[in-house]
């Protein structure tokens, strides 16, 4: 590893530890020739997920659409940032569990819908009015019928 300092390549690994997620370690490193200390994350990587969307267009999974959208269905609701950090690992999880490298974005929105339920009953609402695409009231009315039983 090239310190960040003085870009010389002999440094040494000081202290090493998993990070809170458990699946990255943050190294602490000492550079030989300079004497300074920096810290490294390791992360394995893993084979991408397709996301398979509605027209059959396939792109790459990417975390931070999945929390964007649990976030804004929680917009102006009393829901802690970890809360939402939480779930959205909770999705993540339940996502790669699956072994699948394609899911079709049906399937994450389901997931969702599962999870965001117990975060908060707005949120839930909110995301399901735009991931359910509901055409009129009564179909939204039989959503929140689902919901309340």
């Amino acid at each position: 590893m090239r310190c960040p300092f003085c870009s010389e390549d002999n440094t040494r690994v000081v202290d090493s530890r998993p990070v809170e997620d458990n699946f990255s370690i943050r190294r602490r490193r000492l550079c030989d020739s300079c004497g300074k200390r920096f810290t490294t994350y390791e992360k394995v990587e893993t084979i991408p997920l397709i996301v398979i969307k509605k027209d059959e267009t396939r792109e790459q999974y990417d975390r931070q659409k999945l929390a964007n959208g649990v976030i804004r269905a929680c917009y102006k609701r009393p829901v802690p940032t970890q809360a939402i950090n939480d779930v959205v690992d909770k999705i993540e999880t339940k996502i790669f569990e699956r072994e699948e490298r394609e899911i079709a974005s049906s399937e994450i929105g389901e997931i969702v819908m599962e999870q965001i339920k117990d975060l908060d009953p707005v949120a839930y609402v909110r995301f399901a009015s735009v991931y359910r695409e509901f055409k009129d009231v009564n179909t939204f009315m039989d959503e929140l019928k689902k919901f309340l039983n």
